[in-house]
């Protein structure tokens, strides 16, 4: 049995097909500018050689039908016919207050998502897109809505809610949601089992950090505290979005400039931070590449990420009290070492003492590593996410009725037995190059 899994963004669809029997990944891929023209697909099967097919798709119909009948193809694809596809989860950013866990889709939760769009303009109305085309194309199957913020309606009110009128809570839902809590609910279950301990026992600060980047104060397993608030633009420092800053900000510029709410807002999200502090930067590995040359511009950008990071941490470390672990993950906390170091650099009054060797060598998604020193009253693990599986298994759940919220559900990975077939073959050609590796896996206790 297979269940495919998509992540639908306004110009992109990123999927995996995942064979439920045989427990593994048979293969990923993006299809890439669609509605902008130009449009292609990146398709990798397991075993194979990663492939590129152009093809226009000027709707998310056309890229969802070009992602089915590639995975169909013959020569190309990895399954026999779209029949074996019994399932479909799907990424969705915004479940505003109304969805506390993943659901199976119909024509009343879509009208739900639609009435959310206001709160996530730049990511809700393209999932909505992709579920409709994914009807279409498999109309046969139960399709699954899997939320980014589901995972944080654990939040207590003293967290969740902003010191404004709280009529505009009643009335209009205004209030701290958080985001990436697919991520999140991954590596707090996965660092439970790296510390042994039970899940709902264990305290964490998590710091996914990518294009989109937020933290999680996890207390006793449920979600806490999050630095992203009713939409994804509070908190850190990341590609293109400010995150934290003074809320009249705005107001400041409409005045100044004579732009409209609509291009302040455009322009917090689409060219601030990095990219707004270098004038040409997202990726870290460019702006680490160009501060090694010189600019100026690239270090004091990484200096101010690195800054409201290690700030965050310090604030959580004082809302939990006992702090378990600290994890990185997503992107540039799974690759981005240097910028680890920035983070980590000066905690060891908090308790937190990191390994520069170790962390040096922490550069991998197919392996959970131990960074820190054996000294450090907090462990810092890095482990790789998987957002995918999550979904994976909410939608088989849902399909077969075994599925609930994560406080009365147990996902295979919570096991200390559980193994990523495809990461643990990747992981063998990285070990055989880098046999120093293997000294910081981090194994269950």
């Amino acid at each position: 049995m297979v269940i495919l899994t998509l992540n639908c963004g306004s110009s992109s669809a990123k999927y995996q097909v995942y064979d439920w029997d045989a427990k593994d990944v048979l293969a990923v891929g993006v299809v890439e500018k669609v509605t902008v023209g130009g449009s292609f697909i990146n398709h990798k099967v397991k075993g194979k050689e990663e492939i590129t097919i152009d093809h226009d798709c000027p709707t998310h119909l056309e890229a969802v039908d070009l992602i089915i009948k590639t995975l169909t193809d013959k020569e190309k694809g990895c399954l026999s016919d779209i029949q074996v596809i019994k399932a479909v989860g799907h990424r969705v950013t915004h479940g505003g207050d109304k969805f506390t866990k993943s659901v199976i889709v119909d024509d009343a939760v879509l009208e739900a998502f639609n009435g959310m769009n206001d709160l996530s303009p730049l990511h809700n109305p393209a999932q909505i897109l992709g579920i409709q085309a994914a009807r279409k194309v498999l109309p046969g199957v139960p399709h699954c809505a899997v939320m980014d913020t589901a995972w944080h309606q654990t939040m207590p009110p003293e967290t969740f809610l902003y010191a404004v009128p709280y009529e505009w809570y009643e009335k209009y839902s205004v209030r701290r949601y958080g985001f990436h809590g697919t991520s999140f609910l991954y590596t707090a279950k996965r660092a439970a089992v790296l510390l042994g301990k039970d899940p709902f026992k264990t305290n964490l600060i998590i710091a996914h950090l990518g294009n989109g980047s937020s933290i999680n104060a996890v207390k006793n397993g449920l979600s806490f505290e999050t630095s992203m608030g009713i939409t994804p633009l509070e908190g850190l420092i990341m590609g293109s979005r400010s995150g934290d800053a003074d809320p009249a900000l705005p107001f400041y510029v409409m005045r100044k400039t004579g732009m409209s709410a609509e291009e302040v807002e455009s322009a917090m999200n689409k060219k601030s931070g990095l990219l707004g502090i270098t004038g040409k930067y997202t990726d870290r590995r460019d702006i680490e590449k160009a501060k090694l040359g010189g600019d100026k511009k690239a270090a004091l950008a990484q200096d101010m990420e690195a800054h409201r990071v290690k700030k965050y941490i310090g604030a959580y470390r004082a809302v939990l009290g006992r702090v378990d672990a600290l994890v990185f993950t997503a992107g540039v906390g799974e690759f981005a070492f240097f910028m680890r170091e920035k983070i980590l650099s000066g905690l060891e009054e908090t308790g937190i003492v990191y390994d520069p060797a170790k962390n040096g060598l922490s550069h991998t998604r197919n392996a959970e590593t131990l960074i820190s020193k054996p000294e450090s009253k907090i462990p810092v693990y890095v482990i790789p996410t998987d957002e995918e599986l999550v979904i994976t298994e909410d939608a088989y759940a849902l399909m077969a009725g075994k599925y609930d919220v994560h406080t009365q559900f147990t996902y295979s990975f919570q096991s200390r037995d559980y193994v990523n077939k495809s990461r643990a073959e990747s992981l063998k050609g990285e070990l055989a190059k880098n046999p120093s590796l293997d000294g910081i896996i981090a194994l269950p206790k």
